[in-house]
């Protein structure tokens, strides 16, 4: 049943696993991770891949994408990629000093898209491990400080609705309009529900004239993505457990909970 590349365009899934430090995510796409960390994203360890623009390491036996080819690797349809999987570092010379055991880790983290133990090692410095099939479609990603989760929800949420609600300009040309991202303060009270899986689902948002109503539907936690779109279509004709709202006036977010 999967769907084509653009229904990850409207819907948002994510469910936050606490002691694991990892969310798993539907709808959010590497170019959108990217952008939410843009210059502030180290080199990236390819643990899978298709970029033809990396380095090699010789001690690891992997390839690399240093921290001036990110834009680059981020403009590629990674989603084409398959297994797209990688883990930041500070400098190329942490790389070399990696033993036996921790590449075997690695190796394992890309191959099987889980850990053998919780993957931030201080020599590596790495806020991120980012495991995807079908970029967008599955994510795992493991956050060393769920501060930069919530930095990557808000800046998605508003991107999202930019692209998809072109208005019309004085001469009839379409135009994007652009939205503050959402306050993390509102993302935050919604913990407990992303702790238990939700959809955010633009394709449904409300756009009234003053206002723009983002329903939020709380639908459990998946592995498989099949499953959760199909969930998330039995659910979304019932009544929604939260939305945020953007007011076009204040330019401001708000949160109404059910």
């Amino acid at each position: 049943m999967k769907k084509h590349h653009q229904d990850i365009q409207d819907l948002i899934y994510v469910h936050l696993n606490q002691t694991d430090q990892y969310v798993m995510s539907y709808g959010i796409e590497f170019s959108e991770f990217a952008a939410a960390f843009s210059g502030s994203l180290s080199h990236l360890l390819l643990l899978k891949h298709r970029f033809d623009d990396a380095d090699f390491n010789m001690h690891t036996q992997l390839e690399y994408c240093p921290e001036e080819r990110i834009t680059k690797l981020a403009a590629e349809d990674v989603y084409s990629y398959g297994d797209f999987c990688w883990i930041d570092f500070i400098e190329e010379d942490v790389l070399n000093e990696l033993t036996g055991q921790e590449i075997a880790e690695l190796l394992y983290l890309g191959h099987q898209k889980q850990h053998l133990k919780l993957p931030f090692y201080n020599k590596l410095g790495n806020r991120f491990v980012y495991l995807a099939h079908d970029d967008g479609w599955f994510n795992k990603t493991y956050y060393r400080s769920f501060k930069d989760f919530f930095q990557v929800l808000s800046e998605v949420v508003a991107g999202k609705l930019a692209n998809l609600k072109l208005e019309k300009s004085i001469l009839g040309l379409r135009k994007k309009k652009s939205y503050p991202q959402v306050n993390k303060e509102i993302l935050l009270s919604l913990t407990p529900f992303i702790k238990e899986g939700i959809c955010i689902s633009l394709r449904d948002a409300d756009h009234q004239r003053g206002r723009i109503e983002i329903p939020i539907w709380v639908i459990g936690d998946f592995a498989n993505m099949d499953d959760m779109v199909e969930e998330y279509e039995q659910i979304s004709s019932k009544p929604y457990h939260a939305k945020i709202i953007f007011d076009k006036k204040t330019k401001e977010w708000k949160l109404n909970v059910i």
